[in-house]
């Protein structure tokens, strides 16, 4: 893995115009292209709010990046520089009862929010999800927020705006979250990193106001664009990640 992806602590960003969120790099097409699984715990009579599961997917995609497993001589290690080095993909399931409790026996991390439950695997091929996960369904995850969702209100808390005008399901918006985190997370420097690394991965997600979307989006703060396998047109700005540490550099 090269240097950009490593948490050594360092005065400049881990990645720069190399990441491979930036879709001029078509060559990353051309490598074997990975997949990283979450699986979010959904019962049917208390299934999570819509915020609190977009949130944990966040964090959970930071914590696995910052496993000793995925980092250096890892076992999980390799998997993880395969899948940084051509798209990166993320596919959300869902499961409950005896399913989620099988997808536990994997090998992977469990990342709790304040009821969700989300789970994160080290990446897999395209074409080869274990069998315990490549049964569970993607779709039914359109989950809502039974109470208004606050305003943010923490100073310094980072943001991962959604774009106000798309219209996912929260399985796909789940994804889109753990892409910004992710895309903010590799533009820190390894200072700012460990930071945010201590303090539990906190941020919130939210939907950016109508009237602030076109600002945030030409601020020249990290923005996801889908790449259009589901859901919602190729280029989509999907979600803009307001990280304190990133905004004072605009």
């Amino acid at each position: 893995m090269s240097s950009q992806h490593t948490n050594d602590i360092s005065d400049v960003p881990a990645v720069g115009e190399d990441s491979p969120f930036r879709q001029e790099h078509v060559r990353r097409d051309e490598a074997p292209q990975f997949v990283l699984p979450l699986v979010v715990r959904i019962e049917k009579a208390e299934p999570p709010a819509r915020t609190d599961a977009l949130e944990t997917a966040a964090r959970a995609v930071l914590v696995l990046l910052t496993d000793e497993r995925a980092q250096g001589d890892g076992e999980w290690a390799g998997a993880v520089r395969d899948w940084q080095d051509a798209r990166i993909r993320k596919v959300v399931r869902r499961a409950r009862g005896a399913e989620w409790r099988k997808a536990e026996t994997l090998p992977g991390i469990t990342v709790d929010g304040d009821a969700a439950q989300v789970r994160v695997f080290p990446p897999v091929p395209l074409d080869g999800w274990p069998k315990e996960l490549a049964k569970l369904q993607v779709s039914g995850t359109d989950l809502d927020d039974p109470e208004p969702v606050a305003a943010v209100t923490e100073p310094g808390l980072p943001v991962l705006w959604l774009n106000p005008g798309l219209d996912m399901s929260a399985g796909k918006a789940m994804a889109q979250a753990g892409h910004a985190a992710q895309l903010a997370w590799w533009e820190l420097t390894g200072a700012e990193r460990a930071a945010w690394q201590e303090s539990g991965f906190r941020l919130a997600v939210r939907t950016a106001p109508r009237e602030r979307w076109a600002e945030l989006g030409g601020s020249g703060l990290p923005v996801v664009r889908d790449a259009g396998f589901t859901e919602i047109a190729p280029g989509s700005a999907t979600v803009v990640a307001d990280h304190p540490a990133l905004r004072a550099r605009l």
